[in-house]
């Protein structure tokens, strides 16, 4: 296994043809009286849309992103990116930040120098960290994936494979929607490697146990309301077909921003703002194009289905094995994370409830998520 240089460069040809396509958008009619009911508004996605033609820079980005230290390699016939961003503090304690979905590795990069480099930012140096920030497999630059299977626990086992690749033999994780996967999945195969796990947006279900629903604090009833009235459409498409529905991600450039902007619209805070609200217009527009520059919407979607549908068939999810590494929780006023079943799933030694911030508290709250995550691991480095 070789590890390489990588840079993030976009052929102008796929540029020109990601404007082109923007200019030809066949646009339905617009359903008057509904707002955001039904999905995204016609006139909202159009302005978006135009903006995302006429106003924002590429370039501009993607010359930031490779001030940044990225690379690649293979392990087991899969292609991963990462970028390894090491602190000036020799003693740093090695971090894996792992990604959700609809997201990449760049919901991260508002907090990558506050971790890695907290005496510029403020910070204790007993607190930095050498961060590896990897595009899970069939993400970004993470492609192609290399055939089925590609569930929580087999990218876990690549994510231990690379910690090992660099050098890194005991490491912090620090994770969020499918990185709450993955990473307790890797705590599980590697907990004398994993010193600790840090996780936000965590899902924990009810088993049908006796006693579950007992006691729930007035908190925690509301977080299990929220979740039963989810509007999960995107989840039975990405669980049960996402070869179809990709095909039209995959063509249209506004079908894949309607697609990733209706989840930011769902899952920031507070819920009656924009998206742009919450997340940087500009930085959720480079996460969208990263999507359909890569054409990652098929693959990106394919862990719904290993986990979901082709892990636990139609009755819903697995419950796993409790977990025996630290493990931190960090709750943001959009989360539904259930306290009582999170520790029946995990050795919770360290729980935060924030009363703002959403889904993406890395874009939203990057330092609320920054000081927790110092903190947690603070007491785990002896």
């Amino acid at each position: 296994m070789t590890i390489e240089p990588f840079t993030v460069h976009v052929p102008q040809a796929d540029l020109d043809d990601l404007h082109d396509r923007l200019d030809r958008t066949r646009w339905p009619a617009e359903l008057p009286g509904v707002g955001w009911d039904r999905g995204v508004p016609v006139s909202y996605l159009r302005e978006l849309a135009a903006y995302w033609r006429n106003d924002f820079d590429w370039r501009a980005e993607e010359a930031a992103l490779n001030r940044l230290p990225h690379f690649v390699t293979t392990i087991d016939g899969q292609r991963l990116h990462f970028l390894h961003v090491r602190s000036p503090e020799p003693d740093a304690t090695p971090l894996l930040l792992l990604h959700g979905w609809p997201g990449t590795f760049t919901d991260f990069l508002d907090v990558l120098g506050p971790l890695s480099d907290p005496r510029s930012h403020g910070g204790d140096t007993a607190d930095a960290f050498h961060l590896i920030v990897p595009s899970l497999p069939g993400f970004g630059f993470s492609t192609p994936l290399n055939g089925p299977g590609m569930n929580a626990a087999r990218m876990a086992h690549l994510m231990a494979d690379l910690m090992s690749l660099m050098g890194y033999d005991r490491y912090g994780i620090q994770g969020y929607d499918t990185g709450g996967w993955v990473g307790p999945a890797l705590a599980t195969q590697a907990p004398d490697a994993v010193i600790g796990l840090h996780l936000n947006a965590l899902l924990a279900f009810p088993i049908g146990a006796e006693g579950e629903m007992d006691g729930l604090s007035a908190a925690d009833q509301a977080r299990w309301g929220r979740m039963q009235t989810f509007n999960d459409a995107y989840l039975q498409c990405n669980s049960k077909r996402p070869a179809t529905v990709g095909f039209g991600l995959h063509d249209s450039p506004v079908g894949q921003l309607a697609w990733i902007v209706e989840k930011f619209k769902e899952l920031t805070w507070p819920p009656s703002g924009l998206p742009e609200d919450s997340v940087d217009r500009d930085r959720m527009l480079t996460n969208v194009s990263l999507y359909w520059f890569t054409g990652t919407a098929t693959s990106a979607a394919q862990i719904y289905y290993e986990e979901i549908s082709a892990a636990s068939g139609e009755d819903g999810w697995e419950t796993p094995a409790r977990g025996t590494v630290p493990t931190g929780v960090l709750v943001s006023a959009h989360d539904v994370t259930v306290r009582p079943w999170a520790e029946r799933d995990h050795n919770v030694l360290s729980w935060t409830e924030l009363n703002s911030g959403g889904h993406f508290l890395a874009m939203e709250a990057p330092d609320e998520l920054v000081q927790d995550v110092r903190s947690f691991f603070r007491g785990l480095r002896t």
